[in-house]
């Protein structure tokens, strides 16, 4: 078990980095890791059913990226770039409870001082209220209605910096699971977007049942860890929420010995935020900042689907921690040999 950032690191070549989903999506790879038995195999995404059970339930995070990136220039004419990451509310911000105007909590590129102004068009701006480390709290002139307005017609969906192609509405569809619902996410559940109505009804035919969580993706999913001892990183928080029914399901099918399986790492999250000391799961509506390495002890997931993720996140940490390291480590070099695609448009493993 290891603590040192330097452990999750490793050589990606440049040309094995996703730029675009495979088409259609459930076309994709699919590495299968037994980690008890360590064996690899590698097949297509729409073959999973072949490791799936009757009564098994796959569980997917029904959350939906909004069009988080905004550009603007400040009032010098110098360019700034927003990655909006959570509205604040009102009542949070003291002095400003009175105020009918909207708070964001953002990043800037570049950084901004307090009281700095960012101008979108003629009628829409922003100022700078305050700054506390990486994260910027900005007052937009709009109220929510005329801000989610302005944000479906000019915002943009904030693919990862390593995607290069540009923005479409093509694009926009792309980087969405056929199942979001809730707005809220700066960035995709990705494992989720290698399923199809296809698939799903596939599975359902099988027997295979599905319930739905919803985890915002915000910073504490992406934010790269820069402690040399992994430890002491700080995962900021996200909210998430499991309804009283799908608690209730989700306990039941435990109860009858079938496998839970989580859709991706915030799944994973939530769940296990949600586990109680008796290893049944509660309903849930309440930020989370779990943080999952090596040596954490699984409560009440069973396997895993999951994308191949960046060297030295959190992403890479948990899914270490669901196998172990040497395995996942094992894998992703067979990963790479095999000319796998990594990242968030990549293909997909399935941990068991």
């Amino acid at each position: 078990m290891s603590n040192k950032l330097s452990d999750f690191d490793y050589n990606l070549p440049q040309n094995l980095i996703a730029q675009q989903p495979t088409s259609p999506r459930d076309s994709a790879r699919l590495l299968v890791l037994n980690k008890k038995n360590n064996k690899i195999s590698h097949h297509k995404f729409f073959e999973i059913d072949k490791f799936l059970n009757k009564g098994d339930i796959i569980v997917l995070n029904n959350t939906k990226v909004i069009p988080a990136r905004l550009y603007g220039k400040k009032e010098t004419g110098g360019k700034v770039e927003i990655l909006l990451l959570n509205q604040i509310p009102v009542g949070k911000i003291h002095e400003f409870r009175l105020h009918k105007k909207i708070f964001w909590s953002c990043l800037t590129k570049p950084g901004l001082k307090p009281n700095t102004k960012i101008i979108f068009n003629k009628q829409v701006n922003a100022k700078v209220i305050s700054r506390e480390k990486e994260k910027t709290t900005l007052e937009f002139n709009l109220t929510n209605k005329q801000f989610n307005q302005f944000l479906k017609k000019s915002g943009n969906v904030p693919l990862p910096p390593y995607i290069t192609p540009r923005q479409s509405k093509k694009t926009k569809k792309q980087y969405q699971t056929i199942f979001a619902k809730y707005d809220g996410s700066v960035a995709a559940p990705t494992a989720g977007l290698h399923f199809t109505k296809r698939l799903i009804k596939k599975l359902k035919d099988k027997g295979i049942k599905f319930e739905y969580i919803t985890l915002h993706v915000g910073l504490g999913t992406f934010q790269p860890v820069k402690e040399k001892n992994i430890l002491k990183h700080k995962i900021h928080s996200e909210y998430a929420e499991i309804s009283k029914t799908t608690a209730k399901n989700l306990n039941q099918a435990k109860k009858n010995g079938h496998r839970i399986i989580a859709c991706g790492t915030t799944v994973v999250r939530t769940l296990e935020t949600a586990t109680t000391d008796e290893k049944t799961i509660k309903q849930l509506n309440k930020k989370t900042s779990i943080y999952i390495t090596p040596g954490y002890k699984f409560k009440f997931v069973d396997a895993m689907i999951t994308n191949f993720h960046l060297p030295k996140s959190t992403l890479l940490m948990l899914i270490s921690a669901f196998s172990s390291l040497p395995q996942i480590k094992q894998a992703y070099q067979i990963a790479i040999k095999n000319k796998y695609k990594f990242y968030s448009f990549g293909d997909a493993m399935f941990i068991k």
